[in-house]
């Protein structure tokens, strides 16, 4: 597989782990990672943290087969007013990924069996703690506990346009495991999920390189039991990326846009609707080397939310991310990762907007052979 085949084929989503075992046998990582973020007063939560310890192992198997385990162990809370709090601690499900090199730097085939390690019922308490996690404006590292389980199968196709160019296309399907997601309550059914991808990479200029990816996604309705379903609308996401050298450092920009489509049938009765929303990111890292063995990486990062159920969204929030990481090369074998970052911006709900900031602090080590 070529190189420049095996990162467009990562690009599009369905084989993250091909490039980083073009190298390597076996490539273990491991770390932690500590996230909280405070708000201003008039919302539910003054605060929410979350503490995870990411494991995942890439082994190669042969030239045309990479088997992936990725799987966390997480720890959050929050804080609400008038003293109350809710917390869970374990392990969240875990992925199991076979992909395979059908017609090599050509044809991948990828399965993946989701194993519920993870919280399937809780109690309706705790409800409130997994959708603060789960929002995209707060981008927390491990958004989801539990879900039940999956099986996911897909392709993903490349080949090359002109004498630099690639593109790729692919294609998955993922049916999910009943299970029952609130402690006395009816099972819950997920609907399958079609996925399809686009994606185009190659240089331009002198050192440029841009790199972009389309993917739509359309999911059944759920039966949440007793003759009701709830529904989430198609979704698109665009995203480009560019990367070019300024000076003796590497500078990346990029972007992209996510859009919740209003399901088709949102007024179907007995139907629970998700909202409609729009997620725009925008951001940059400068990659300098200080030495052969140091690597120092500033970032900055916009995130921008609307979510509504009428044709016109409202703002749900925007967040201003800035840091850095400090990567450190152990040895030939071993490579690790320092993280320090810093967030602050506006969040609404129910008419109310209020203040949130807060740190994302992590240390992570890769090793390979």
């Amino acid at each position: 597989m070529s190189r420049r085949a095996a990162v467009l084929l990562a690009a599009i989503g369905l084989a993250p782990s091909v490039v980083a075992a073009q190298a390597a046998t076996t490539l273990v990582r491991s770390g932690v990672y500590f996230e909280s973020y405070s708000f201003g007063q008039g919302l539910a939560f003054n605060r929410v943290s979350e503490f995870t310890v990411p494991v995942g192992v890439t082994q190669r198997v042969g030239q045309r087969l990479v088997l992936d385990l990725a799987t966390a162990y997480v720890s959050a809370s929050t804080d609400q007013p008038g003293g109350t709090r809710i917390e869970h601690s374990g392990f969240v499900d875990t992925d199991l990924r076979a992909t395979m090199s059908v017609v090599p730097g050509r044809l991948l085939f990828n399965v993946v069996a989701t194993i519920p390690t993870g919280v399937e019922t809780v109690s309706d308490t705790t409800i409130p703690l997994f959708g603060a996690t789960a929002t995209d404006l707060l981008a927390f590292t491990t958004p989801s506990f539990g879900a039940g389980g999956a099986v996911s199968t897909g392709f993903v196709s490349a080949f090359r346009m002109g004498a630099d160019w690639a593109i790729g296309v692919g294609g998955s399907y993922r049916a999910g495991a009943s299970y029952v997601p609130v402690r006395g309550g009816n099972a819950l059914q997920p609907g399958g999920e079609v996925r399809a991808r686009f994606g185009i990479e190659g240089p331009f200029g002198d050192g440029k390189y841009f790199r972009g990816a389309l993917v739509y996604t359309a999911t059944a309705d759920n039966d949440i039991g007793g003759g009701a379903s709830s529904a989430i609308g198609d979704r698109v996401v665009a995203y480009a990326a560019v990367s070019l050298p300024l000076g003796s450092s590497h500078l990346s920009l990029y972007g992209w846009d996510m859009r919740r489509l209003r399901p088709r049938n949102y007024d179907a009765p007995a139907t629970i609707v998700v909202p409609r929303g729009n997620v725009f990111v925008l951001g940059g890292r400068l990659e300098r080397a200080l030495s052969p063995k140091v690597t120092v990486v500033p970032l900055l990062e916009f995130r921008h939310e609307l979510t509504g159920p009428t044709d016109k969204m409202e703002l749900l929030g925007y967040l201003v991310r800035g840091g850095a990481d400090l990567r450190y090369r152990l040895s030939d074998r071993a490579t690790g990762v320092l993280h320090a970052q810093l967030a602050a911006g506006t969040i609404a709900d129910n008419g109310i907007r209020a203040s949130v900031i807060g740190p994302r602090i992590g240390a992570l080590i890769e090793w390979s052979r």
